[in-house]
């Protein structure tokens, strides 16, 4: 009887349910092959010829895609604009390069693709080495690959054969190719150099990129079988200012020239 009018009292002080500490929130983890493309996409500078939010029904289906986008990047821009930096940027080290290439991007005709397998297969050192000549900075082969080449639906050799096949068919102005000094240019001029030098490509079929003062790049159109060919969306996103700056290409010095100077 004791025990049981102890029971009694106790539950009358005792609530029915204590309170308990509130279970932290738990955020639903990404799926990691959206979440891997999302990093990159932020840590490259280049972005593809369209808004990433124009989707396709067949988006990011390797070998899905409508043209390709050749980007050739105006070397000494690059190198302007990120300061200080282009010291640790191989191909930065005395601007020896004029256009190069950004990357060959496969398009749709609203919106383009991009990491199309992740993780990426692994890319051959052997074929690094061999794109240099073109693409002159290993991170800028790896990244073209991870976020490009695996949407072509070709082996990463595949892919870059169609990168320097696509460079060939693309002819550089002669005017560009050994800029000795600071130019200063309408946007249509160069698109216009580019229309000469290359029979069969029309307005709609290039454009050049820019930031605030200067070319960024010169970006070309062309079909699965690299020929040239109109791309109305790319078009529409062509810089629109009056004048630009190209800044000059620079003779990279010989070791012994660097030797002397450094005396």
């Amino acid at each position: 009887m004791i025990r049981s009018a102890i029971r009694s009292a106790l539950i009358r002080f005792v609530p029915s349910r204590m309170p308990s500490r509130r279970a932290p929130i738990r955020r639903r983890p990404v799926p990691r092959r959206l979440a891997a493309p999302a990093l990159a996409a932020l840590m490259l500078g280049a972005t593809p010829a369209g808004p990433a939010a124009a989707q396709d029904s067949r988006q990011n289906e390797p070998g899905k895609f409508d043209f390709y986008v050749l980007s050739l990047s105006w070397s000494p821009s690059y190198c302007d604009a990120i300061g200080e930096r282009a010291q640790q940027q191989p191909e930065c080290q005395d601007r020896a390069h004029a256009f190069v290439v950004q990357g060959l991007w496969p398009q749709y005709e609203q919106g383009f693709p991009e990491f199309c397998q992740v993780p990426a297969p692994r890319l051959d050192r052997a074929i690094v080495s061999s794109m240099l000549d073109l693409m002159p900075a290993p991170n800028l082969i790896f990244r073209g690959w991870d976020r490009h080449g695996t949407c072509s639906g070709v082996s990463a050799r595949a892919y870059f054969d169609t990168v320097r096949k696509a460079r060939a068919v693309v002819k550089i102005p002669v005017e560009y190719i050994d800029l000795k000094s600071t130019l200063t240019v309408a946007p249509g001029e160069i698109e216009d150099a580019f229309i000469r030098t290359n029979p069969g490509m029309t307005r709609g079929a290039v454009a050049v990129s820019c930031d605030e003062q200067r070319v960024r790049e010169v970006r070309v159109c062309l079909s699965k079988d690299l020929k040239f060919r109109d791309c109305a969306e790319v078009d529409s996103r062509a810089c629109r200012r009056e004048q630009v700056v190209m800044p000059p290409v620079r003779i990279r010095q010989s070791s012994a020239d660097a030797s002397a100077k450094s005396r």
